[in-house]
């Protein structure tokens, strides 16, 4: 028997709904898609309630017209310059005495790895196990069922500031949908582009959205890495906007038909009409002004993933390279420029929609990364339940268990 689930992505530019029946084997049935321009957001955080709320009701309801259900909760993105990624180590002994490790074995050895100190305005949204070592042998990926005296696991903590959540859960409920989970947007655009060699390997994920630049990197199948950069794709807009002496809309549009990330991608050059702020007559600007214009804001882009990346201490793990996902994965010359840039392979991602059935037409374009994420993440661990304060904890301890791990390994 199907069940739905729903994946909710309130960003800069774009809010969008996806609805979705999980069948057999996992795969998801799209029987509702709702998409409107984001209002209220600004470098990914929710700077006006009332119009963000309205921004998701719009793109809600869209979405519950073409599925013919009514929307009650949602897998959450979050995203934003207040996620904060940390690294932390857990131990625990196994007292029992045929020293069989446990289910709450691991939960107590996450448990341990979270008592990490974290500032009052944060709070916890993962716990992504990188590895664990038992009696000091590395290399385990589940130690349930094997023997041992000491677990130990080394996870990847991602916390969002606690004002934020709240904010972000508001507008949700004002627009009449219950937060099931929120999820880190990066992880949720790796759940719907990234392959498992590539992960395994090594790579980076970046997914460059409205007013943000996320992310994350994988190593070994797992997160070990995330940041979110304060550039997206809405710079590239207003710096088109105030070259060109014309309105966000008309830059918005100049970017998305004629825009470029490099001027060497223009491969045949032509004049196009612009209109100016208060003149009645229209300016002439090159194609490849545009694309000059844009390369410089790419290029300050492409020097934060740099330096984020050296950061990590990661950059020479990373023989799969970076995958672009997000709307301005699109300009073409984009993933030409990376590659020069980084010299490492370079990959521009659409979601893969081959596990999807349904209104998938358009959903396969990089823009709709984290909104397919987040419902194949609703889809994988719809059974986990993520609470507000106000929301009852899970009894089970297996199932709290899936909450502290987050579900992050496949089913």
């Amino acid at each position: 028997m199907s069940h739905v689930v729903v994946g909710l992505d309130i960003g800069t530019s774009k809010v969008a709904c996806l609805i979705g029946e999980v069948e057999r084997g996992n795969r998801i049935h799209v029987v509702g898609v709702g998409v409107a321009p984001s209002q209220g957001v600004k470098k990914g955080v929710i700077v006006d309630v009332a119009a963000a709320s309205a921004a998701v009701e719009e793109a809600v309801h869209k979405a519950e017209r073409a599925a013919g259900v009514q929307v009650e909760s949602a897998f959450v993105g979050v995203a934003g310059a207040h996620i904060a990624g940390i690294n932390s180590r857990g131990t625990v002994s196994i007292a029992r005495s045929n020293h069989r490790v446990e289910a709450q074995d691991v939960r107590r050895a996450l448990e341990s790895a979270r008592t990490v100190a974290i500032p009052h305005s944060q709070e916890v949204v993962h716990i992504i196990p990188r590895g664990y070592w038992l009696d000091g042998e590395n290399g385990v990926r589940n130690p349930i069922g094997l023997h041992g005296y000491r677990l130990e696991v080394e996870a990847h903590i991602v916390t969002a500031a606690v004002t934020a959540l709240q904010t972000l859960e508001e507008c949700c409920r004002n627009a009449g949908v219950l937060v099931e989970a929120f999820v880190l947007e990066p992880l949720a655009s790796g759940e719907a582009v990234l392959e498992e060699d590539e992960k395994e390997l090594g790579v980076v994920l970046v997914d460059i959205g409205g007013g943000t630049t996320d992310i994350s990197i994988f190593l070994e199948g797992s997160v070990w890495h995330t940041a979110s950069l304060p550039l997206g794709g809405a710079h590239l807009t207003h710096d088109l906007a105030v070259a060109l002496q014309c309105p966000v809309a008309t830059a918005e549009r100049l970017k998305l038909r004629y825009g470029a990330a490099h001027p060497e991608s223009v491969v045949e050059d032509e004049v196009i009409e612009v209109s100016a702020f208060g003149d009645t007559s229209v300016q002439q600007v090159w194609r490849s002004e545009i694309a000059e214009i844009l390369a410089y804001r790419v290029a300050d882009i492409f020097d934060l993933i740099q330096r984020e990346i050296k950061r990590s201490g990661y950059d020479g793990l990373l023989p799969a390279g970076l995958v672009f996902c997000g709307g301005t994965a699109n300009l073409p010359g984009l993933r030409e420029a990376a590659h020069e840039v980084f010299g490492l392979p370079v990959r521009i991602a659409p979601p893969h929609t081959e596990r999807l059935s349904g209104l998938v037409d358009v959903l396969g374009s990089p823009t709709y990364a984290t909104s397919v994420g987040l419902l194949e993440w609703g889809a994988h661990h719809h059974q986990v339940k993520e609470p507000t304060p106000q929301r009852a904890e899970v009894q089970s301890p297996w199932a709290r268990l899936r909450e502290w791990l987050q579900m992050l390994l496949p089913s």
